[in-house]
């Protein structure tokens, strides 16, 4: 009877869903067993809509699962660490995991890149493939480790926009000299066009807009964007997602912490970055297409594509970085081989299907 109590107990906790994760009830499997705290600091301001709330609702999943013996406690940036400085802090074990994106430790480890987005690369469907079955966790896991860390996929945004402009941009000509916020290889890639690129932590795109500092930026998309108030400080919105057609968000955790934890809690880990990968995707499909519309009918925001010499010009130059990265780095030189076998692999079936299927759709008004 005792038995049957608790796995009616656990099937309610695990079937709670991520609406009902907070009031999902904990069954303590032994109460003897000591409660496992980790700090997680994270890249974004405090509970920040998809991203902040994403790292949450990770920690919700992992008491969930776990039945109370391991609880995370989520620190927005510059609570316990600046935005910038996670890779850090969780590497020397100041915090035992953080929530980031890997592409701004480029400074750091040049292939981490390729673990947050490639330009004109991989959509997240395809990007998700590569991770979970095209061997690129374990050429993550191979990298990371030479810092001390385990990395996970705990969320992804999606296909981003490429960013707000203070003006509206009609030839090649029109991005010379521009300051625009633009984090890894894309931001390397727009260097070579004439652009000077910065990185920056969000929360201080909006005031470097607003003072001059900044003439563009490019954020997530619609969700984020309108959270920031970009929309006040810029007109135009470019949506040629050249620049992340996918952006994964990635939990780390510290080596030792991880080798730590026994195999069933490692196991909970695992399966919650899982959940929260899916859950954050969903997530940003819906609230950014009804930001989407809030930017334009009532912010009177304009959309715009790049024009076709800018876009050739920023797939010439993102060929060239990602090259002489390649050609200057081993491990850049191992990630890049994967991504780019499994892209060739993966392409047809998604220009075929996904791809001819938005065609057609389009192309009858459906």
């Amino acid at each position: 009877m005792q038995r049957r109590r608790f796995l009616t107990n656990s099937l309610k906790t695990l079937g709670a869903g991520a609406a009902g994760i907070a009031a999902a009830p904990f069954v303590s499997t032994a109460s003897a067993q000591e409660t496992i705290t980790w700090d997680m600091v994270t890249s974004w301001p405090k509970n920040f809509p998809a991203l902040g709330t994403g790292a949450n609702e990770f920690a919700q999943r992992v008491e969930a699962l776990s039945h109370g013996r391991m609880r995370i406690r989520v620190h927005g940036a510059g609570e316990l660490v600046p935005a910038l400085e996670v890779f850090d802090a969780v590497a020397a074990g100041t915090a035992e995991m953080g929530h980031s994106a890997s592409y701004y430790w480029r400074g750091k480890v040049a292939a981490a890149q390729f673990f947050t987005a490639v330009p004109f690369g991989m959509n997240t469907t395809e990007t998700n493939a590569w991770i979970y079955y095209g061997g690129g966790q374990a050429l993550w896991d191979e990298i990371y480790a030479k810092h001390n860390l385990k990395p996970f996929a705990v969320g992804n945004t999606g296909a981003q926009m490429a960013g707000w402009f203070k003006k509206e941009i009609n030839s090649l000509a029109d991005m010379q000299g521009l300051k625009l916020r633009l984090p890894g290889l894309a931001g390397e890639a727009m260097n070579r066009i004439g652009v000077t690129t910065v990185n920056m932590p969000g929360s201080e795109i909006f005031t470097s807009m607003q003072t001059g500092v900044l003439d563009a930026a490019d954020w997530v998309g619609p969700y984020n964007d309108l959270a920031f108030g970009l929309h006040q400080v810029a007109d135009y919105y470019y949506t040629s997602a050249w620049n992340e057609p996918s952006a994964i968000l990635e939990g780390t955790v510290n080596l030792d912490a991880w080798n730590a934890l026994p195999d069933d809690l490692k196991a909970v880990v695992t399966e919650a970055a899982r959940a929260s990968n899916l859950a954050m995707i969903s997530e940003f499909t819906y609230r950014n297409a009804q930001a989407l519309e809030t930017l334009v009918d009532e912010h009177g925001v304009q959309l715009r594509t790049f024009p076709e010499d800018v876009m050739v010009a920023l797939f010439d130059a993102s060929e060239e970085v990602i090259q002489e990265q390649v050609a200057n780095d081993p491990d850049s030189a191992k990630a890049y081989a994967s991504y780019q076998a499994f892209q060739t692999l993966v392409r047809p079936f998604s220009d075929a299907g996904e791809f001819e299927y938005l065609r057609a759709r389009a192309a009858v008004g459906a």
